[in-house]
């Protein structure tokens, strides 16, 4: 059966959407725990799982405040329609211009509804912050963004969201990896999309060697079981880390293209790979999907 993907409202460099069928394809048939995600990101993996239960979790407190808000009430599909419809007819009258008073506006008081206003009429739909914390990403110059159509879209989105949060249990939490990892159960099953290594380097914190290690020690040690998405290897190079660290545990690549970046070498074909600490074959197929599983 085809397993239908759907955009969540905030958009990201690397976003898994239509790398959702392959690790909902190797997750357990007997997983009955919490989903936990210690780097939650736009959250399109979870919300198309969808679980009964998930701890979405992420160093970065705007993408929580933003989810907490919706979880919460506080933004509504009819509150995300009235903003953009507002804030767009601003952009439409005075372009870029506006489009830098929000960012200014958004790194002063960090308002969930400035946060999906920038991310999505930023460059590319990247999600990038200086040192000091400060959203950074240049206008995409379309001072049309916000047509109607797109605000429907978007106000589309966040239905669909709010009601799988409603209908599920769903909670989310700023705070570290480790932290996360720290506080699962062995009933529970972990999915940690991380930055990847040696190809982005603007995630919220940052991540280098020492954060890919320590992930890595965390994992390797964890009683229940888990699925780490990374890179393997491109045209270019291979994911050294890979070999040195991951492959300690079962390794399933397939190739992936990616359509976002600000470097055109971003943009090429990636074979992506899927690390678990349980042996899991991948036979999708467009009428079924079938996996078989192990732990090690």
């Amino acid at each position: 059966m085809t397993m239908k993907i759907s955009v969540p409202p905030i958009k990201s460099q690397g976003i898994k959407t239509k790398l959702v069928p392959w690790i909902r394809s190797i997750v357990p048939s007997d997983f009955n725990g919490a989903w936990i995600e210690p780097f939650m990101g736009t959250g399109a993996v979870a919300f198309n799982i969808a679980p009964q239960r998930a701890i979405l979790c992420d160093s970065n407190p705007h993408l929580i405040n933003f989810y907490s808000g919706i979880a919460s009430g506080e933004i509504t599909p009819e509150v995300v329609k009235e903003y953009l419809t507002r804030e767009g007819e601003i952009l439409l009258s005075k372009g870029e211009d506006h489009y830098y008073f929000v960012r200014d506006r958004f790194n002063s008081e960090h308002s969930p509804l400035d946060f999906l206003f920038v991310n999505r009429a930023g460059f590319n739909g990247m999600i990038r912050f200086n040192r000091k914390g400060g959203f950074n990403i240049p206008f995409c110059r379309k001072p049309q963004r916000f047509a109607q159509a797109y605000i429907t879209k978007i106000t589309n989105q966040v239905s669909w969201v709010n009601k799988l949060i409603k209908a599920k249990e769903f909670s989310f939490k700023c705070q570290d990896f480790n932290k996360t990892i720290e506080e699962a159960s062995s009933a529970d099953l972990i999915y940690c999309d991380p930055p990847y290594i040696g190809r982005h380097v603007d995630y919220y914190n940052g991540w280098d060697d020492a954060h890919e290690q320590t992930l890595f020690n965390k994992l390797s040690h964890f009683k229940g079981r888990f699925i780490l998405s990374t890179w393997h290897h491109n045209y270019y190079r291979e994911n050294e880390y890979v070999k040195t660290l991951w492959s300690e545990h079962s390794v399933l690549t397939r190739a992936h293209f990616y359509h976002v970046g600000g470097k055109e070498e971003n943009r090429s074909t990636v074979i992506e790979a899927l690390v678990t600490n349980f042996i899991a074959i991948s036979t999708e197929s467009r009428k079924e999907t079938q996996t078989q599983y192990m732990l090690l």
